[in-house]
């Protein structure tokens, strides 16, 4: 197996074509067809298929693009680090964010990325932590800020914050809070529009509710941050999360926060690193970068709800 081979085979994947792939490569299209087929009698299965629509990855080549794609980008970083220099760093760092995270750090992080290392390319990647932990396991991201909920022991992590949770219904919901806070015991009664199982939070949330005593038994399951505010403004229910994620909402006065009382109810954010693929030069000044600016966030009140955990 070829590095060559990798490219190629992504290159396809990527263009849904043999021909648009041989162009972009600048390979002869019958070239790129035997590189492929040699790849698939090593592997002892068929990666593509022909279609009316174009070339479609088999389940086998589902899996196999995964794996190309971080031994490519590992090649890549690992050229990055023989040329960087330490004191300009420069390169592709790709940072994976959850949803419910990146409405506070992803704007001042591309924005400090720019000012301090404007030979980095800061490539930002938002989706459920689940999926974050998979890619930074497999190299295909660098770094990746995740939820710690004892569970990150395979990375090396720094805590960065802690973020309260908070009961958030629209403004003149039925469920809204009748004062300035709300028991926990009270909060759960309500219905609750909560993130699936695999985003980071609700885990953390049900382990809460459970020491207390408590459970949750109306949920709606919505793991789009977009669509569980529609669903807030539509006062199907309620919520448990972070402030982050609706501040605008709050802000503009549509959506209210309180504070919930008989139980600590918050969540660890750290920046998280792989044990055993060595960071680049460029990778290393981002993970710097993003410890400044979320204390930074933290400690001006432009990250609500959150404590610094920087120098605890």
């Amino acid at each position: 197996m070829e590095l060559r081979q990798l490219r190629y085979f992504v290159a396809i994947v990527d263009h849904g074509s043999m021909s648009r792939a041989a162009g972009v490569l600048h390979i002869a299209q019958p070239a790129l067809t035997q590189q492929i087929r040699q790849l698939e009698e090593e592997l002892g299965a068929q990666l593509l298929h022909r279609s009316a629509q174009g070339v479609l990855s088999t389940d086998a080549g589902k899996t196999f693009y995964e794996h190309a794609q971080a031994i490519l980008k590992q090649v890549s970083d690992a050229r990055s680090a023989v040329a960087q220099s330490t004191s300009k760093p420069s390169g592709t760092v790709a940072l994976g964010i959850p949803q419910s995270v990146s409405g506070a750090l992803a704007l001042p992080l591309l924005t400090a990325i720019r000012n301090s290392y404007p030979e980095i390319t800061l490539q930002l990647t938002e989706e459920l932590s689940g999926n974050l932990i998979d890619q930074l396991k497999s190299g295909r991201i660098n770094l990746a800020v995740l939820f710690d909920d004892g569970q990150l022991t395979a990375f090396a992590t720094t805590a960065l914050v802690e973020e309260e949770m908070m009961f958030i219904t629209r403004t003149d919901s039925r469920f809204a809070a009748r004062g300035l806070t709300i028991t926990l015991a009270k909060a759960v009664k309500s219905p609750l529009i909560l993130p699936g199982l695999q985003h980071g939070v609700r885990p953390r949330i049900e382990n809460i509710v459970r020491a207390a005593g408590l459970s949750i038994d109306n949920v709606i399951d919505i793991n789009s941050i977009a669509i569980l505010k529609s669903a807030l403004l539509a006062d199907l229910g309620a919520t448990i999360l972070p402030v982050a994620p609706v501040l605008a909402e709050i802000e503009r006065g549509d959506l209210s926060a309180h504070p919930i009382t008989g139980a600590k109810v918050s969540r660890t954010i750290a920046l998280c690193s792989s044990k055993n693929i060595p960071l680049t030069n460029a990778a290393a000044a981002v993970e710097r970068l993003v410890l400044e600016v979320a204390g930074e966030l933290c400690v001006s009140g432009r990250w609500l709800g959150t404590t610094d955990l920087r120098k605890l």
